[in-house]
C-alpha cells in the first residue's frame, strides 16, 4: 500500500508476515474483525501529536523502533512464567499469567471457579463459548480516533475470559499477571474481555511486570460489560522497566444501577498511557475512575479518562494525582460528555500534580462537555510543589526536610491509594509507593 506513514507501514508489515499465523489459532468469529479493523487502522495510522488525545504524548521513541514481529513464546517459556510469584503473601486471588499476551498452554486454558464464573484464555473460550463471545467481543472497544484500538483488533491473538454470571458474588478478586519476557525486542498484544451479568459482583487485579531488559512494546485492549445492579472493581498496578512502552485501551460498559471503579497505579515504566472509557448505558448507573503515577528520570506517564454520560441519574467521579521528579513528564486528558437526555447528571473531576524539580513537567486538560440543564459538574486541576508552609511547620517539630517531604508526598497519594477495596493490596501498595518516593 503506496504512501503510507513509515511507521504505519512498520506496523503493516507486521500485520502482512504474521495474519495467517496470527488468524491460525484464532476463531473464525474474532477473525472475522481483522479485515475491516487493519483498514481503519491505516486510515488513522499510530497516533501523533497532532491526535487531540495525544497532544502530550510524543510515542516515538518506542513505536520508531524495529520489533521482531511475531512472538509466541514455547512450553519452556510458559513453565519459567508459571514459577512467578506475586510478592504480596496476604492476597489471596484467584489467579491468571499472561506471557507476551499469551495464555499458557501447559494448565487448563478455561477454569471454571464456584458459581459457575469461567476464567481462561480468550482463544479457548471463543471456541467453548462462541454465544458469549459474539454476544460482547468487539461491541464496546470502539475509537473514531485511536488507530491502536484497530490495531489491536486486526493483530491480538489471545488475552483472558472472563465471565461472572447472574447473581454470582466472587469474594476473592481474580488477579491477572501480565509478564513480559524475550531474549529480543518484542511488541505485544493481547486482548481481554470481562463480562459480568446482572446482580453480580467482581474485583480484577492486573499486574504488569517485565523480567528481562529487551525493549518492550505492549498495546493491549480489555472490553468490559456490567449488567445491570452489578458491581466491578478494576485495579491496575504497572511497575516495568525503563526500556519498557505500555499502552493500555480499557472499555467498561456499564448498565442500569450497576457500579464500575478503575483504578491506574502507575509506579515505574518508560513510557505509559492509559485510555480509559466509561459508558454509562443506564439510569442510576455509578462510574469511579482514580490514578496515581509516580515518574522519575525521563519517564512519561498519560492517562486519558472519557465518561459518557448517556442516561438520566448517573453519576462519575475522577481523581487523578501524580509526582514527577527529575526530568520526567506527565499528562491528564479527562473529559466528562452528558448527553442531551442526560438529566439529573452528578459529575466530577480532579486533577492535581506535584513538581519536585524545575524540569519536571505536567500538562492537565479537564474537559466538560454539557448538552443537558439539570445537572451537576465540575472539574480542577492544579500543578504545583509541596507546601513550603507545611514543610517549614514540620521543620519547625524536629522533622528533617527529607522525613517532611516523604510525609507529605505519601499523605497526598494516599487519597488515590485508599480507594482500593482489598485490603491486602492496598497496604502493599502504601509501601511500594512509600519506597518509590524514597528512590528505591
Amino acid at each position: 500500500m503506496n504512501n503510507l506513514p513509515e511507521r504505519t507501514e512498520r506496523y503493516y508489515k507486521i500485520y502482512r508476515d504474521n495474519i495467517d499465523l496470527i488468524s491460525s489459532v484464532s476463531s473464525p468469529y474474532i477473525n472475522s474483525f481483522r479485515t475491516s479493523a487493519i483498514e481503519e487502522f491505516l486510515s488513522m495510522g499510530v497516533p501523533t501529536k497532532k491526535n487531540e488525545s495525544y497532544k502530550y504524548t510524543n510515542l516515538d521513541p518506542f513505536f520508531n523502533h524495529d520489533y521482531r514481529g511475531y512472538y509466541k513464546p514455547s512450553e519452556s517459556d510458559f513453565m519459567k512464567a508459571e514459577e512467578f510469584r506475586c510478592d504480596i503473601t496476604d492476597l489471596d486471588t484467584h489467579g491468571l499469567v499472561l506471557l507476551n499476551g499469551f495464555y499458557p498452554t501447559v494448565t487448563d486454558k478455561l477454569r471454571e471457579l464456584p458459581g459457575g464464573i469461567l476464567i481462561g484464555s480468550m482463544n479457548e473460550a471463543a471456541k467453548r463459548f462462541s454465544d458469549k463471545i459474539e454476544k460482547h467481543y468487539g461491541k464496546y472497544a470502539k475509537s473514531n480516533s485511536d488507530g491502536l484500538v484497530h490495531l489491536n483488533t486486526a493483530m491480538a491473538s489471545d488475552g483472558v475470559f472472563i465471565y461472572v454470571p447472574e447473581g454470582t458474588v466472587l469474594k476473592k478478586p481474580i488477579q491477572i499477571v501480565n509478564l513480559v519476557l524475550s531474549d529480543c525486542d518484542v511488541f505485544n498484544q493481547h486482548r481481554n474481555l470481562i463480562i459480568v451479568d446482572k446482580n453480580a459482583e467482581v474485583t480484577l487485579i492486573i499486574c504488569d511486570h517485565t523480567l528481562s531488559p529487551q525493549k518492550f512494546l505492549t498495546n493491549a485492549v480489555t472490553e468490559v460489560y456490567v449488567g445491570e445492579n452489578s458491581s466491578f472493581d478494576i485495579i491496575r498496578v504497572q511497575n516495568e522497566h525503563n526500556n519498557a512502552a505500555k499502552i493500555t485501551h480499557t472499555f467498561i460498559h456499564q448498565e442500569k444501577n450497576s457500579r464500575a471503579s478503575s483504578n491506574n497505579i502507575t509506579l515505574h515504566g518508560g513510557l505509559i498511557r492509559n485510555s480509559t472509557n466509561h459508558f454509562l448505558g443506564g439510569e442510576g448507573a455509578e462510574s469511579h475512575s482514580y490514578g496515581l503515577y509516580l515518574a522519575d528520570k525521563f519517564q512519561h506517564i498519560d492517562n486519558y479518562v472519557n465518561v459518557e454520560h448517556a442516561f438520566p441519574n448517573c453519576s462519575s467521579n475522577q481523581l487523578f494525582k501524580g509526582v514527577l521528579d527529575d526530568m520526567a513528564t506527565g499528562a491528564f486528558n479527562g473529559r466528562i460528555h452528558v448527553h442531551k437526555n442526560a438529566q439529573g447528571t452528578m459529575a466530577y473531576q480532579k486533577n492535581n500534580s506535584i513538581l519536585m524539580t524545575d524540569d519536571a513537567r505536567m500538562d492537565t486538560k479537564p474537559q466538560l462537555e454539557i448538552y443537558a440543564d439539570d445537572v451537576k459538574c465540575s472539574h480542577g486541576a492544579t500543578v504545583g510543589q509541596l507546601d513550603e508552609n507545611a514543610l517549614f511547620y514540620m521543620q519547625s517539630r524536629g522533622i528533617s526536610k527529607r522525613e517532611a517531604q516523604l510525609m507529605l508526598m505519601f499523605g497526598f497519594a494516599h487519597e488515590v491509594i485508599q480507594n482500593i477495596n482489598v485490603e491486602a493490596l492496598r497496604e502493599r501498595m502504601d509501601n511500594l509507593v512509600m519506597q518509590r518516593l524514597n528512590g528505591e
